[in-house]
This record gives C-alpha cells, sequence and structure tokens, in this order.
C-alpha cells in the first residue's frame, strides 16, 4: 500500500482502512501511522506504534465483531476529523445486540501522510457505560439525578 502525499487521499485511504480492519490487518498499520504516533481516547494515551497496534488488538480480544462505519471526513491542510460509529457486541456479556457508539477521530498527518496525531472523541458515559448490563441503570439514574 503506497501512501499519497495528498492529505484527501491519505485521509480516504485511513478512512477504508479502519472500516475493513480485522485482525490480520494490523501489521500494516506501520504503512498508516508514524513509527513515533500518539494516540489518546478516553481510555488510553499512548505514544509509538507497538502500543498504538496493542490498542487494536486488544479491541479483537474484549469484542465480537468490532467495526467501523466513516460517516464524514472533514479534512483541512494536514489535519483530518473522521466521524464515526463503531459497531460491536460486548464479548463478556453473552449479548447478540449489536452496540453503537458514535464518535470521531482529530488527525494529524506528517509530511509523509502517515498519521502523527490520533485523537478519539466519544462520550465513554453516555456511548458505553450505559449499555452495560448492571452499571447502564446505575448511570441512567445518575443522569437523571443531574437533570433534575
Amino acid at each position: 500500500m503506497l501512501i499519497p502525499t495528498d492529505t484527501r487521499d491519505a485521509v480516504r485511504q485511513l478512512a477504508r482502512f479502519y472500516e475493513r480492519l480485522q485482525p490480520e490487518d494490523l501489521p500494516q498499520l506501520d504503512r498508516l501511522y508514524a513509527p513515533d504516533a500518539r494516540f489518546k481516547d478516553p481510555f488510553n494515551e499512548v505514544q509509538g506504534l507497538p502500543a498504538i497496534r496493542r490498542i487494536f488488538e486488544h479491541m479483537f480480544v474484549a469484542l465480537h465483531e468490532p467495526h467501523f462505519v466513516v460517516t464524514q471526513q472533514l479534512v483541512d491542510g494536514h489535519q483530518a476529523f473522521l466521524v464515526w460509529e463503531f459497531r460491536f457486541r460486548f464479548r463478556r456479556f453473552d449479548t447478540v445486540t449489536t452496540q453503537v457508539v458514535r464518535g470521531s477521530s482529530h488527525l494529524v498527518l506528517d509530511e509523509r501522510g502517515l498519521v502523527a496525531s490520533h485523537r478519539d472523541y466519544w462520550d465513554a458515559a453516555e456511548e458505553l457505560y450505559e449499555k452495560l448490563p448492571g452499571l447502564g441503570a446505575l448511570m441512567r439514574w445518575l443522569r437523571r439525578q443531574a437533570n433534575r
């Protein structure tokens, strides 16, 4: 896979990669991310390709059929936002219901078109905790109390 120097092409390739991502694709991250790239989401803050790869590996271990659907791409210079839906089933709770987490990724690409910085934005309370058995009921109750 050749990385284009045009940011729009690079972002389109990234979006396709995320949408088709399978465990066997993880070795290809080095073609998309700079070796010292930074990644941050509500649960992780890491630097370096090996640490980023571990986050994706954990996703496939912890969840059934995780996959992204990129719904929008916004590109400005060497920066981009991807708006996405992350779909999965919980492995631990033996559920057949597909969960959907909605969020976005702010990406900064280097001069080679590789991701130098990747920050995911999504509401862990609303999009995840409220969907967990047991904890979800508590989170919904807390939200109701806060809105009184």
